[in-house]
């Protein structure tokens, strides 16, 4: 009697094991995945090749130059081979996805539970991911220095035709994916495979701490953003010159012409048309002018000297001449 007892025990925990996977799997296939995360690891995965192809691109960099341009197509697709061999063929997710707890699932089957990539489905997807990069890569080599009247140039354009075609299509399924949340690529609504997530997806837990810092950030931001029009740079200037009075070189003050300064107090270059604003700087007509129409209150950098009247100078130029 003990025995019967011991093993209904031990039937019911093992129906019990049973279940609690069937039940998470159920549930983590019901859970639609966020569209953002579907295309996130898509970006992913074309990071990760980039990276690949630029290691493996390193290793012939000693060698002799171009060694590896006429088989670059080739040498890509190899790459992508190796990655889709150990990573859909082997897990029914990309890399990509695997970092966001996403994998592929057989939507084809009407099963409740998961239902990984048929062995058609994955072989299938090799031949549309890969095989379709390598045949627009390779074909601008393949349609080069033709004839004009082979039958290369038609092909070419039906290729052409298709894969405007193509585009369209993957236009229009994207457009589809946005609206529903499914199949953002041409070739999964084709092939029927579907992203799931791996495990149920848990509840993000984000502290107070680093929410309160990105808030006051922000708040910082935009602070800036409203003050520093409102800063004029030149009456800044003006202030530091009259607290520091000793920063101004002061010329001699003969004559009004001699005591000026050869160079505009804005553009700090020769005056061409040179006014004054009463002060002893001088300024070309158009900054001044131009300066004095963007701020109703406009007054000197150099000294902070409000403009009143805005005056004509002719300044003397004296040249030496060199025996």
């Amino acid at each position: 009697m003990q025995k019967r007892v011991t093993v209904s025990l031990f039937l019911l925990a093992d129906e019990a094991g049973g279940a609690g996977p069937s039940a998470e799997d159920s549930s983590s296939v019901s859970t639609p995945v966020l569209r953002v995360s579907q295309l996130d690891a898509f970006e992913l995965d074309a990071a990760l090749e980039q990276l690949l192809w630029s290691q493996f691109y390193q290793c012939f960099q000693h060698l002799r130059p171009g060694l590896l341009t006429p088989f670059e197509p080739e040498l890509k697709a190899l790459l992508q081979l190796l990655l889709w061999r150990f990573t859909v063929y082997s897990k029914s997710a990309t890399v990509g996805q695997a970092l966001l707890n996403i994998r592929y699932k057989n939507d084809l089957s009407q099963a409740q539970r998961y239902r990984p990539m048929s062995h058609q489905q994955k072989l299938w997807f090799a031949l549309c991911t890969v095989g379709e990069k390598w045949l627009k890569e390779r074909s601008h080599g393949l349609f080069l220095n033709r004839p004009a009247d082979s039958h290369v140039h038609k092909v070419r354009r039906i290729l052409a035709a298709l894969g405007g075609l193509a585009k369209v299509a993957s236009l229009l399924n994207f457009l589809y994916f946005l609206q529903w949340g499914r199949f953002p690529t041409l070739t999964e609504r084709l092939l029927g495979v579907r992203a799931v997530f791996t495990r149920p997806p848990g509840p993000r837990d984000m502290g107070f701490q680093h929410a309160t810092r990105e808030l006051l950030w922000h708040g910082f931001a935009e602070f800036l953003i409203f003050l520093f029009p409102l800063v004029s740079i030149r009456r800044l200037r003006a202030a530091v010159h009259t607290l520091l009075p000793w920063a101004e070189i002061k010329g001699d003050s003969r004559s009004l012409g001699a005591c000026l300064p050869a160079a505009c107090a804005i553009c700090s270059e020769w005056p061409t048309m040179p006014h004054t604003i009463g002060c002893e700087h001088v300024f070309c007509y158009y900054c001044v002018k131009s300066h004095a129409i963007a701020e109703m209150c406009f007054s000197c950098p150099k000294c902070g000297l409000e403009l009143k009247a805005l005056e004509s100078l002719k300044m003397q130029i004296e040249m030496t001449e060199f025996h």
